[in-house]
């Protein structure tokens, strides 16, 4: 299954994270560093075992813990209504 933004979330890349911000409601959410890397493999089309192999590589944590974080990280973003499937 791939994910994406909602047509109406607005991204703005900060450096160090991310900004999404819901044009229906006006919140914003502000992504950390690896939530960023998250949504971005998302957007790319990884899957959430891939990206979290990429954060436990990167960070060097086991990898139970980065499909932990990878698995909330999503959870969170299609909970606040901001990622749709696209299939």
């Amino acid at each position: 299954m791939h994910l994406r933004l909602r047509p109406d979330v607005d991204p703005t890349d900060l450096g160090d994270g991310t900004v999404l911000r819901d044009e229906r409601t006006g919140r914003r959410w502000l992504l950390n560093r690896t939530g960023t890397q998250v949504l971005r493999g998302l957007l790319i089309g990884q899957d959430a075992d891939r990206i979290a192999g990429e954060l436990a590589d990167r960070h060097r944590i086991p990898a139970e813990v980065a499909r932990h974080d990878v698995a909330t990280i999503v959870e969170r973003l299609r909970g606040a209504a901001l990622l749709e499937s696209t299939r």
